[in-house]
């Protein structure tokens, strides 16, 4: 799996602007340099994170990369564990993997369920359709009491 998914750590493609000149947080915009400075790391730790799949940034038709704001928070949270938490490189990656992951089992489930709220609607109405359609002129049935009483029937002869 790519360090980038939907959602997560690394999540791209939910908040593409509709507006192509429109900027969000995935907005690929900053030069490596720039990216290095704004995440206090070196532009070949850069690189090396992009070789690796743990931040893996836009391309330019020149293949030149193209770090978004995201990006750049992806950036100082892997710093973050590999010194403070002394997590290493691969071990980051999994849970970079696994963030995604999360991510979009969560999207399949909100997916899931409006799905099954949809369908419990549907069978609500057509529940309502079924009721609507019963016959009124009928007569419920009531128990009537037993009692001890004898009738007798006598059919007449035909003469």
């Amino acid at each position: 799996m790519e360090a980038h998914g939907r959602g997560g750590i690394g999540g791209r493609g939910a908040g593409r602007p509709r507006n192509p000149y429109e900027l969000t947080d995935e907005s690929p915009v900053y030069v490596i340099s720039v990216a290095a400075q704004l995440s206090g790391l070196h532009p070949q730790t850069l690189r090396q994170y992009d070789r690796l799949g743990l931040v893996s940034p836009d391309r330019t038709a020149g293949r030149g990369r193209r770090y978004s704001a995201r990006d750049i928070e992806l950036l100082r949270q892997v710093q973050q564990l590999s010194q403070d938490e002394g997590i290493n490189l691969a071990g980051i990656k999994r849970i970079i993997e696994l963030e995604n992951q999360v991510a979009a089992l969560q999207a399949r489930v909100s997916e899931l369920q409006s799905a099954v709220e949809g369908a419990a609607a549907a069978m609500q109405q057509r529940e309502a359709q079924v009721h609507a359609s019963y016959r009124r002129d009928l007569v419920r049935y009531q128990d009537v009491q037993q009692t001890s009483a004898l009738v007798v029937w006598r059919p007449k002869r035909s003469e």
